[in-house]
């Protein structure tokens, strides 16, 4: 099912961070990284994500790469045949069963490269994240600018939309804020 054989010692990677803070762009960079070594890679991406593009992976400032958008955290195995590299952006909107699949796929020689949201709007961890933290051997925090102070940001704090965990969005639904700047907020 998995990678048979590895040439390579597989290994988690984690990107974390808020809106605006370069995950994905990040993400892309080491995978097109990947690439240029000539090394097999299969990029994924959850379905519901389509605020750029049904398929590609789109960074907010427009920069891209292909993938397959998956329903669910299963089917990443099945289509990670003889792969050497794995890509998976927004990740903590996967069920809880992406921490295990990015195990085995480590497990069995594979690099895996996952970008997500460290938090919530309301500030609290997402859904698998701390859990692939605590797995990766490899975790980047990047950080957005506070669009309110200039500070380093680390919130995404949510303009508009209701109460569901999961409302998708960019610049008019979310703005990155630094500690206090999110707490201030909360307070309005």
């Amino acid at each position: 099912m998995f990678l048979e054989n590895a040439k390579y010692n597989g290994y988690i990677e984690v990107i974390v961070g808020s809106m605006f803070s370069g995950k994905t762009e990040e993400l892309i960079r080491r995978l097109r990284r990947a690439k240029i070594a000539h090394q097999r890679v299969e990029i994924f991406k959850p379905k519901v994500d389509t605020r750029y593009s049904e398929v590609d992976v789109i960074s907010h400032d427009a920069t891209a790469i292909p993938s397959t958008p998956v329903e669910t955290s299963s089917q990443i195995p099945l289509l990670s045949h003889n792969i050497d590299v794995v890509g998976i952006d927004e990740v903590q909107f996967f069920d809880a069963g992406i921490v295990e699949i990015c195990r085995t796929l480590a497990d069995n020689g594979v690099r895996v490269i996952v970008a997500g949201l460290d938090m919530d709007y309301l500030g609290k961890p997402f859904g698998p994240m701390p859990a692939l933290m605590a797995t990766a051997e490899y975790v980047t925090k990047v950080h957005a600018v506070c669009v309110r102070c200039g500070s380093l940001a680390h919130h995404s704090h949510r303009l508009s939309g209701g109460a569901k965990l999961v409302e998708l969005g960019a610049g008019d639904t979310y703005e990155p804020l630094c500690r206090n700047c999110f707490n201030k907020a909360k307070k309005e």
